[in-house]
């Protein structure tokens, strides 16, 4: 999730089990508890491109981690805030599920998160969600600006965080059924098509959860296509993209590749832009897919040129976006 989504979903959580003893402090707190994980942007100070990559919701977002800065931020903040009528057992649950709420969330996109570090290197994620929901995040934003604007006396603030959670979580599970009812159409439909495949990859374009981005992996290459929720039509255009693995051979022992070949997962083409050789990893979409099928990835990572790379997520993510793409977007979602 984006951080602005943890900082209000941490808010809200901060309300729910301090708000009475802590006022609107609860609410500081449970932003700040609820941020601690992404603690491992500070790996990107000291480490390359493609390392920061595997470090950024790896070893923080695990369980191991979370056993040991719960107590640590537990038995801080239960001397900080003295005298309180706080116990140590509710200091320890409020930062425990603070932080498992957050590598929760963190899962449901497709970046994965390291949830078993260091004892296995296996990244989860259920690609159910963006990355930036709009859709998700309003509700609990609502919440957290309502709570703070409200005094500490408001007989609604309870309703507030229950409602600004409960709205959140329940468009969460509605996510998962999308993602189960996408994945069900399409693959009858890539059946009826005689479309072979060994894989198959799907997750929700940007700032939304009804148009998907479906990708089949093949022996030499991947097809990849798009499918809305409201779609009524019995086919899915797709456009071939060769893997061109080959283009790796002479760099079979650099250490970047190998980052990215593990955290790729697999999806991944090799192209040549000019002099310039480019490995895209393709779970993060195209760069405006759904109005050209050849579009460049959003992840693009310039191997010949390592120094470049600093802003490799963001770089694509909304590169050529501007209010006629938005609108091709929405009617792309509500039409074949």
């Amino acid at each position: 999730m984006d951080t602005l989504t943890h900082i209000v979903v941490g808010g809200c959580i901060g309300q729910a089990f301090m708000g009475k003893q802590l006022g609107k402090r609860a609410m500081a707190l449970g932003a700040v508890a609820q941020s601690i994980p992404d603690i491992d942007f500070i790996a990107a100070t000291w480490s390359d491109a493609s390392e920061n990559l595997l470090a950024h919701r790896g070893f923080t977002h695990s369980l191991l981690f979370l056993v040991m800065i719960t107590p640590l931020l537990a038995l801080i903040s239960e001397k900080w805030h003295r005298p309180h009528n706080i116990s140590l057992k509710s200091w320890l649950w409020f930062f425990g599920i603070q932080g498992l709420i957050h590598i929760f969330l963190d899962g449901f996109n497709v970046y994965g998160v390291g949830w078993l570090e260091p004892f296995s290197h296996q990244r989860f994620s259920f690609n159910t969600m963006f990355v930036a929901d709009p859709f998700f995040s309003i509700w609990p934003a609502i919440a957290f600006t309502a709570l703070m604007i409200s005094s500490r006396k408001d007989k609604r603030r309870t309703l507030w965080w229950v409602t600004g959670l409960l709205a959140c979580f329940s468009y969460l599970f509605y996510t998962v059924y999308d993602k189960m009812y996408i994945d069900s159409t399409v693959k009858k439909m890539l059946a009826k098509q005689q479309v072979a495949y060994n894989d198959y990859f799907s997750t929700p374009t940007p700032l939304n959860n009804w148009l998907w981005y479906i990708v089949l992996k093949q022996k030499d290459g991947y097809s990849i296509g798009y499918r809305s929720v409201f779609d009524t039509a019995r086919t899915m255009r797709l456009q071939y993209f060769p893997r061109n693995d080959s283009l790796l051979t002479q760099l079979s022992g650099n250490e970047s590749v190998q980052h990215l070949l593990r955290f790729s997962k697999g999806y991944y083409t090799v192209e040549k832009w000019g002099d310039t050789l480019v490995f895209n990893d393709l779970r993060f979409g195209q760069i405006i897919g759904w109005t050209n099928p050849e579009e460049r990835f959003v992840f693009h990572f310039y191997l010949s040129l390592p120094s470049d790379n600093k802003l490799v997520l963001q770089r694509g993510r909304f590169d050529k976006w501007d209010e006629s793409v938005a609108r091709a977007l929405w009617r792309r979602i509500f039409h074949d």
